[in-house]
């Protein structure tokens, strides 16, 4: 198994329903009510447009590889990513449970929900196996 869990985050108020949501297995993202844009990562103002009218909504979870660096050199060995959302923004994250040279940029990715040492559930993903 290939993969890292950094250390924990540090909620805050404003993204504490995040954290909520992960830990029951759900991925959130914020959107604006204004103009309709998903942003990543979450804030409370619209990164697009300035309005303050944001929401959170259900992710669906997938997405695609934009690009990916494999720290070959690290122990153990792990994969760093830009994966863009179904929904539109770019995240950056970690690709786990896979062999790093079988990723290509523009592959599907789902989310996989891995513990911190503290016992978040910090989202990364995996190849899709469905697509």
């Amino acid at each position: 198994m290939i993969g890292r869990v950094p250390s924990d985050p540090q909620p805050t108020a404003e993204t504490q329903p995040f954290w909520d949501a992960a830990r029951q297995g759900r991925f959130l993202v914020k959107r604006c009510r204004a103009c309709t844009k998903a942003h990543w990562y979450p804030r409370s103002h619209c990164p697009f447009c300035a309005s303050d009218d944001t929401e959170w909504v259900e992710g669906s979870g997938g997405g695609t590889i934009y690009s990916y660096s494999v720290m070959r050199r690290a122990e153990p060995v792990y994969v760093m990513a830009y994966v863009t959302l179904d929904e539109g923004p770019t995240m950056m994250t970690n690709l786990v449970d896979c062999d790093p040279d079988a990723l290509a940029v523009g592959a599907r990715v789902r989310i996989a929900f891995k513990s911190s040492p503290g016992g978040f559930a910090v989202p990364m993903f995996s190849p899709d196996v469905r697509s």
